[in-house]
């Protein structure tokens, strides 16, 4: 499905870009070439190939889950501007 030089600046003009006149040609052709890339990958028959997650099937390494600081919420609540029972007071902002 070719894209016109037109059609590229309709849609240049919707998304509120500019493009240059000596441009719009390598534009079409681009836009062009991307669209014949989809439309080649929509053909292939891929229903009876599993989804993945990653195509290495890696695994990410995570740390321990374990407290590394010691608790200081009272000493940042006392310089605080507000705050009361353990959470910080902050000023309404919707009605």
């Amino acid at each position: 499905m070719p894209i016109t030089p037109e059609e590229v600046l309709k849609i240049a003009n919707l998304a509120r870009l500019q493009i240059k006149q000596d441009e719009v040609e390598q534009y079409a052709i681009d836009l062009s070439s991307i669209i014949n890339l989809v439309e080649q990958m929509n053909a292939v028959d891929t229903k009876d190939i599993q989804p993945m997650a990653h195509p290495l099937d890696a695994t990410q390494r995570l740390r321990e889950d374990k407290v590394t600081e010691n608790n200081q919420r009272d000493k940042f609540q006392a310089v605080a501007p507000s705050a009361e029972k353990g959470l910080y007071l902050v000023p309404k902002v919707i009605e």
